[in-house]
């Protein structure tokens, strides 16, 4: 099996990667990547003499049709994984523009590649976002119209529509999966679990929105690669899958216990104004995924917490790299004056 796998030096698209090379001898993957300010080079080194012929790295922007084109050209693939993208919801208040171009333009330069060179599937990863914000109760189904509140998921559900338009129009053999928030190794610190992490490790205010009553589903990461791995096998065409980790939280909570296990002050929070358009809350669905393909999350939030707070602790040279670069300003000039 070869595969074409983006945004491959990113969170979710690392852990992705290393769990395939792990349990799935047979599979080949080109990773491609840009390499933004979230796409970490460092995280895939040592793949390629871990795995001898099995991982190849190129650096490709995806909405440049003429690169992707050539990296198509070159190899024949089965299955094309779309991890690649912009996903920090604050950094699209800040400018849409970007999140268009990779979100929404990208996507339409794979899906059109995959097209032409007869590729066998199409799985392209989106988020919960696309579905809005719920109340107190229920779950997000997979059948709920999308009512997306941020430039960041608004272009998600583009993306989806596309991805679904080119299987009705053109005959694509493509997937969906729709997942809650991940956490665990090599998150970009700027997600709430890392920033909180690594900002009680150094002492640093630690910023919650407005009053962190905002609620989230957990799943870490493993189980979502899992989850991505079962629908590129078994998911039916033109079909979207949610997965969660049925383990909702309030953002106060994750703070509280964040602090709690590093034995830092509740007085390290601050609170600050809440961002535009913040959903409430999101929680997911997943009977589908669970009756037809037998997925449901294995780590609970309490064991998958505590392997995350260790990794960062155990990893201090990644972060401490990563702080002292372009995100380091990133962060002084999203909490200025706030």
């Amino acid at each position: 099996m070869k595969v074409l796998l983006t945004g491959g030096c990113g969170f979710i698209g690392t852990n992705l990667i290393r769990y395939i090379l792990a349990n799935k001898p047979d599979w080949k993957i080109v990773n491609l990547d840009l390499l933004t300010y979230a796409g970490n080079l460092e995280n895939t080194l040592g793949l390629e003499d871990d795995y001898p012929g099995r991982y190849t790295f190129i650096k490709v922007d995806i909405a440049d049709a003429a690169a992707v084109e050539a990296v198509f050209g070159r190899y024949s693939f089965d299955l094309v994984l779309n991890l690649a993208a912009e996903s920090h919801v604050d950094r699209s208040i800040e400018d849409a523009g970007i999140f268009i171009r990779t979100n929404v333009m990208g996507v339409q330069v794979l899906l059109d590649a995959a097209l032409r060179h007869k590729v066998g599937r199409f799985l392209h990863v989106s988020t919960d976002e696309v579905y809005g914000s719920l109340g107190p109760e229920g779950r997000f189904r997979e059948d709920l119209p999308m009512a997306p509140n941020s430039p960041y998921s608004a272009s998600k559900a583009a993306a989806d529509l596309l991805v679904r338009s080119y299987v009705k129009t053109f005959g694509i053999d493509a997937v969906v999966t729709r997942c809650s928030n991940n956490y665990g190794p090599y998150q970009f610190p700027e997600k709430l679990i890392p920033l909180m992490v690594l900002n009680a490790c150094s002492g640093r205010e630690l910023p919650v929105y407005g009053d962190g009553k905002n609620v989230r589903d957990w799943i870490y990461v493993d189980d979502h690669c899992r989850g991505i791995v079962m629908v590129a096998e078994k998911g039916r065409c033109g079909e979207a899958y949610n997965m969660g980790g049925d383990a909702e939280k309030e953002n106060i909570f994750i703070v509280r216990s964040i602090l709690q296990s590093l034995d830092k002050p509740d007085s390290l929070i601050k609170y600050v104004k809440d961002r535009p358009g913040h959903d409430f809350r999101y929680a997911m669905d997943f009977s589908k995924i669970a009756t037809e393909l037998g997925w449901e999350p294995l780590v609970d939030f309490e064991t998958g917490i505590a392997n995350t707070v260790k990794w960062y602790l155990d990893n201090k040279l990644w972060w401490q790299k990563i702080l002292s670069g372009d995100y380091q300003k990133y962060y002084e000039r999203m909490y200025a004056n706030r």
